[in-house]
């Protein structure tokens, strides 16, 4: 047991090493209020350190049933490609209230790194029970509400000859509304219930969001909330806690997850003293509930000046300076506030004066989760050099966004922008130098003319002037015709497009990858999966699903290995989408997984149905 707790301390001690922010504190957990006669727990919790040498206080007005004992607990996440852990030791001890008045807990310590910690001393009240619990420290007590319920803080209620409930530790997932709009955040909770200690929590597969995007909130994880569900108390631990939001309509089911925990039970024993209880771990399998959210579509029509923002937010638009000159860059900037899916917002398209070279937008986004949403700002600044001297104008232009609160889309003014350009040094770009060039000189000496007379009517060439045009029309013609049906089959032109699409979406991928950006390399590459799926098999996306991926591939002609090949490539990026520390690092040999099947796929010819 000594060999197995050293090599939890040092998983815990390495865990901690990666937390950049973990502070370690020695704080003391105790009842504030407590009944004469009742027991009640102290713990003197060690947080992001490992100690040694742990010294109680010396409690005189209460008499001591048990303890010290050691529990020990770590976790870790990862939240956009960074890890942060933190880890406890908790020494626990539980004491029977002696008679009623005011007293003081004081100081306990322990060793850490060579140095001793303290905590600070707290009070506690004891107050006269009224008729309550009057037997002596050996009984057992007496099971409070009539009842044999567990209680957390009553490690004689914790009897190992007791199996664990399902109302007595579960996991829950809460969802903050039951309907949305699509992009409209909704906030997704995973909290652990129980009455019991615990020693280990493990997850063994996360929940699967499929359907939304995630924005994940750093969570600490600790059992040191209590919350009351259907009448009855628990200790409370928020596993996880994201903001999603939708991107298809529809019911969306957020899948179970499966969890391993350790479950530490009571052996009760008598002795010469009275009863004793021993601390006992159970291994037990968790499996969460799902959730379902009702994800309604955006109204139609959508506004022309709509391009996906959902929420509510303002617009301003700004000039790095007033003090504009020829060849010289500028920024103007485009900034929008609010809240919302304020980091999925595309850049507008500004009008710039065709006089101006402008150069990509660049986004700069600045956010902070909420309770509920996401809220910031987003610069989006627009690099431009002027060409030519004069007075410029950007127009006036019209922002759209959704706002779920109303369920209307509203729509912001964004005013014109006046520029004055004065003359400065430098060249102009290769765009304008011809529009800068003086006249040419006249061609001077011999021009190689022909003196002699020939008539155009009677050569071929002349003929052939009508006979080609003709043959070209008709041949254009036909073609045009062509191009028309091909055009009206929708089936057939998302069908031909679909690897066209594919691979400007594996471009996408491949600029996360170039910049490490993990999460946003799978969540391409997962869109360019799907969309290339839909399309070639004429599946809107909300329908797709890997079972009738598998059928309509075999229908279509695509072998048994081919098939294989497609799921299995789906799964490693939807498990590297949500798991991203446990996925494949080698993001460029995934890249040219997902680029090898969509041009096995385009060589796969249909299957001709015979009638």
């Amino acid at each position: 047991m000594k060999i197995v707790r050293k090599i939890q301390f040092a998983l815990i001690l390495c865990f901690a090493a990666l937390a950049a922010n973990a502070g370690v504190s020695f704080v003391v957990q105790a009842p504030s209020r407590v009944y004469e006669g009742n027991k009640f727990n102290v713990a003197f919790v060690l947080s992001n350190a490992e100690g040694s040498a742990f010294t109680p206080p010396e409690i005189s007005w209460a008499k001591k049933l048990y303890g010290p004992a050691l529990s020990t607990s770590y976790s870790s996440s990862w939240v956009n490609g960074k890890t942060s852990s933190s880890s406890s030791q908790e020494y626990t001890m539980i004491y029977k209230a002696g008679a009623p008045g005011r007293y003081t807990i004081g100081a306990a310590s322990v060793v850490v790194d060579g140095k001793r910690m303290t905590t600070r001393p707290i009070s506690i009240e004891v107050v006269a029970n009224g008729g309550g619990n009057q037997g002596g420290y050996a009984q057992p007590p007496q099971p409070q509400r009539g009842n044999s319920q567990v209680d957390f803080n009553d490690p004689f209620t914790q009897d190992a000859s007791k199996k664990v409930g399902a109302n007595d530790l579960f996991v829950r997932i809460e969802m903050s509304k039951p309907r949305v709009y699509e992009q409209q955040a909704v906030v997704c909770t995973i909290k652990l219930y129980t009455k019991y200690q615990i020693s280990k929590f493990m997850v063994t597969q996360q929940p699967s969001f499929d359907g939304f995007l995630i924005e994940e909130i750093n969570m600490q994880p600790s059992l040191n909330n209590e919350e009351v569900l259907n009448g009855q108390t628990y200790h409370v631990a928020v596993l996880k806690k994201c903001i999603l939001y939708p991107q298809q309509s529809g019911k969306l089911t957020i899948t179970s997850g499966c969890y391993d925990v350790n479950v530490v039970q009571y052996e009760r024993f008598n002795t010469i003293f009275g009863s004793m209880a021993q601390p006992i771990e159970r291994e037990m399998k968790v499996k969460s509930n799902q959730a379902t959210v009702a994800i309604q579509p955006l109204p139609e029509p959508k506004p022309a000046t709509f391009t996906g923002a959902v929420g509510k937010f303002t617009v301003r638009t700004a000039l790095n300076s007033n003090d504009l000159k020829t060849y010289k860059a500028s920024v103007f900037s485009y900034i929008i506030q609010g809240t919302g899916n304020i980091k999925y917002i595309k850049a507008p398209s500004v009008p710039f004066p065709k006089q101006f070279d402008v150069y990509d937008p660049k986004n700069n986004v600045q956010t902070n989760p909420g309770s509920g949403d996401i809220s910031g700002t987003v610069k989006i600044d627009y690099t431009f050099i002027p060409q030519f001297v004069g007075d410029f104008v950007i127009p006036a232009s019209k922002f759209t966004f959704f706002n779920p609160e109303t369920g209307h889309y509203e729509t912001v003014d964004v005013p014109q922008c006046k520029m004055k350009v004065a003359k400065g040094e430098g060249t102009p770009s290769n765009h304008y130098k011809m529009q800068n060039m003086d006249i040419r000189d006249i061609v001077r000496g011999d021009l190689g003319l022909n003196k002699e007379q020939t008539y155009f009517l009677s050569s071929p060439a002349y003929w052939l002037w009508y006979i080609l045009p003709l043959i070209a029309l008709a041949v254009a013609a036909f073609y045009y015709r062509n191009w028309l049906r091909q055009r009206a089959d929708v089936r057939f032109m998302r069908n031909k497009r679909a690897g066209k699409v594919a691979n400007k979406r594996l471009k996408a991928a491949r600029a996360c990858m170039v910049k490490n950006d993990t999460t946003g390399f799978y969540a391409e590459l997962l869109t360019a999966l799907w969309g290339y799926l839909s399309d070639k098999l004429d599946i809107p996306v909300s329908e797709l699903s890997k079972d009738n991926i598998q059928s309509e591939l075999d229908s279509y002609g695509v072998d048994e290995e081919l098939r294989a090949t497609t799921i299995k490539l789906l799964d490693k990026c939807e498990f590297a989408q949500y798991a991203p520390q446990l996925a494949d690092t080698d993001m460029a040999k995934v890249h040219q997984e997902a680029a090898d099947l969509i041009g096995q796929l385009e060589n796969v010819k249909r299957k001709t149905t015979q009638s």
